[in-house]
């Protein structure tokens, strides 16, 4: 008798499962179908990993899993645990003032600019790239053939630390200070202490005209490699049992306490969808996702057409997303995305 116990329950058990996965071969098929088309225009990559096991992985758009795409300013995010690697082996701290590293500045108000600043966007810098206030100063920065030298005479609008701006100037300004305290390349940091511990080996860098790695964005990698960015996040900074990056970065960096007074969900126009605002943190955004029954939190990296590195906590989850939806509100159509396909697929994995 106990033998055909044992046994119903192992039916019961493995007709779960089988429910489980052709629930998720499903809502995959019909998310397939709805970006074919053209529901969700211009998405070029979907990958997804629940418990280092990737679940979801789907090209669009001529594009394959060995395509170098775009990562816009989500890269920015990258910058952000080049940054701690650099703080974990003693080059500098989160306290120190930017004067420290350029000499333009020693004298100047602007000097005073901490680290820490430039990683929350708080530096004071006259630029401001998200609502379209101005100038953006990228735009104008791309036109010269000296790209620090451009943010050098960018004057203040406001005492450091305090109003949130969104610019690319400030991480730009991190990247070179890795590079001065480190006495490499950015490009060369990244790969000895970053890339190459995660095995990522296919990418492009933009060189800026002072001959530096662009640390801001216009980093081409491939959406699987994105993937690996999120599971580091995700696992704390290790990687196959190896610390990459520290844990108290990894929680310090994504605390996210600074109020953007944007939603992201909110642009994604999902009908019935309660937006409540991202917060930022050293170059990585938070949010909390409402929808239906759904109330969860999502970390994540942002990039210009639909760049995303997504980390889901509550579903032990990674999500790497590549577009093409560049400077309109479907760049945000993967929060719809997210909310309507993937978490109930997520879900069903349970």
């Amino acid at each position: 008798m106990k033998t055909q116990y044992t046994l119903i329950i192992l039916l019961l058990l493995l007709s779960l499962s089988c429910i489980g996965q052709q629930s998720t071969k499903d809502k995959t098929t019909e998310l397939k179908e709805l970006i074919d088309s053209d529901k969700y225009p211009n998405i070029d990559g979907i990958v997804v990993a629940k418990n280092n096991k990737i679940l979801i992985e789907e090209y669009f758009n001529g594009f394959d899993r060995d395509s170098l795409h775009d990562t816009r300013s989500s890269f920015k995010s990258v910058t952000s645990l080049l940054t701690g690697i650099a703080i974990d082996q003693g080059l500098f701290t989160l306290d120190d003032k930017v004067h420290t590293f350029f000499t333009e500045w020693k004298n100047d108000p602007r000097g005073k600019i901490t680290v820490k600043n430039l990683l929350e966007m708080k530096s004071g810098l006259a630029c401001e790239g998200f609502f379209g206030i101005g100038p953006d100063c990228e735009s104008e920065m791309w036109e010269t053939d000296d790209w620090l030298g451009y943010i050098l005479d960018i004057p203040l609008r406001h005492d450091p630390g305090l109003n949130w701006a969104y610019t690319s100037m400030e991480p730009e300004l991190v990247g070179i200070i890795i590079s001065r305290t480190s006495n490499m390349t950015i490009m060369e940091f990244a790969k000895k202490h970053l890339f190459e511990p995660l095995g990522i080996e296919s990418y492009e860098w933009f060189v800026t005209p002072n001959g530096g790695g662009y640390a801001a964005g216009s980093f081409y990698m491939r959406p699987l490699d994105m993937l690996k960015i999120a599971q580091l996040v995700l696992n704390e900074g290790n990687w196959k049992g190896r610390q990459i990056v520290s844990k108290e970065w990894i929680s310090e960096s994504t605390n996210c306490l600074n109020d953007v007074e944007m939603s992201f969900v909110r642009f994604a126009r999902t009908k019935n969808a309660k937006y409540t605002t991202a917060n930022y943190g050293y170059l990585w955004y938070r949010e909390l996702l409402q929808y239906k029954n759904l109330k969860t939190e999502a970390i994540f990296a942002s990039g210009n057409g639909g760049q995303y590195m997504m980390v889901l906590k509550d579903y032990d989850a990674a999500i790497a997303f590549t577009g093409s939806n560049f400077g309109n509100w479907r760049g945000k159509l993967p929060f719809d995305i997210l909310l309507k396909y993937l978490i109930p697929i997520l879900e069903g994995e349970k």
